[in-house]
């Protein structure tokens, strides 16, 4: 059984005693801190911090100590963020027809690697549905073709707002996601990109980077911006390409690239391991 605690996540502009003030206030309310992963910014000049925190022994409700902590911040000038422990977010996947990013989501949630609770999938086509159905997962289908694709986003939106959710992740989802729907979900929305970025750009990445004689291939997770595929980068995998790899080949490699940078870019944004910082993302891995 987990142990009840907070999860602290917080930026402000770098000030000498930042850390020893942030420490002295967990333990002068018998708070035992568990982890301080920092960051500082030499350019910018801030401060990024996670921290978490044991509280079955503070000496406060975990609300008071919560409310307290605004006195401190606001004297930082910092931005912050608690997470109570133990807590599963609330995540929906977008899918069209490729599986292989579903599957390891589906797998890696049902280990318990990953502290998501899925309320559903959600296909612009009718592929996945058997690996929802599996799951016991509900799987909703929406049109989106030609004049239809409005309308479907429209759907998507309701379905999230009547589920609660939390992350929505695009495992594959080949559709442009509308500006007020990137927007609206801005640091909640999580997509896969078969590539680095910048890329190979259009159709058949793979056929192109095989024509270009391409030595490494990989894929970037990241946050979805209206500004399309650049978004904040959380996570990056790359393999080895071989003068004998086919195009067959560099798919496969592909894959698994896709499969492992996703994973690890929702374990680390449910984890609160991440901070948006304008257009990057500071990521504390665990």
């Amino acid at each position: 059984m987990a142990r009840p605690g907070l999860i602290l996540k917080l930026s402000c502009p770098d000030q000498p005693g930042i850390v020893a003030k942030i420490a002295s206030y967990v333990a002068g309310h018998r708070g035992n801190l568990i982890e301080f992963a920092q960051f500082t910014d030499k350019l910018s000049l801030r401060f990024f911090a996670r921290l978490e925190i044991e509280t079955g022994e503070l000496d406060v409700d975990p609300e008071d100590f919560i409310e307290g902590f605004g006195t401190l911040g606001r004297s930082m000038k910092a931005v912050w963020h608690f997470r109570r422990l133990p807590y599963k977010m609330r995540t929906a996947v977008l899918v069209t027809k490729t599986d292989h990013c579903l599957n390891e989501i589906l797998w890696r949630a049902e280990i318990g690697e990953m502290p998501v609770e899925i309320t559903s999938i959600i296909g612009n086509r009718d592929t996945c549905r058997p690996i929802a159905e599996r799951a016991g997962i509900p799987f909703h289908l929406i049109e989106m073709d030609g004049e239809a694709k409005d309308a479907g986003f429209k759907k998507i939106r309701q379905i999230l707002a009547d589920e609660n959710v939390e992350l929505a992740v695009l495992a594959r989802f080949m559709q442009i996601i509308p500006d007020d729907f990137c927007r609206d979900f801005a640091g909640r929305l999580i997509n896969i990109h078969h590539s680095f970025l910048p890329a190979f750009i259009g159709a058949n990445p793979y056929k192109q980077a095989y024509e270009r004689g391409v030595k490494l291939i990989g894929a970037t997770c990241h946050y979805v911006t209206a500004d399309l595929d650049a978004g904040p980068i959380i996570e990056q995998e790359v393999e080895r390409v071989q003068h004998f790899h086919a195009p067959n080949d560099l798919v496969r490699l592909g894959r698994n690239c896709e499969r492992i940078a996703l994973a690890k870019g929702i374990r680390y944004h449910v984890h609160d391991r991440t901070i948006i910082d304008g257009h990057r993302a500071i990521v504390f891995p665990d």
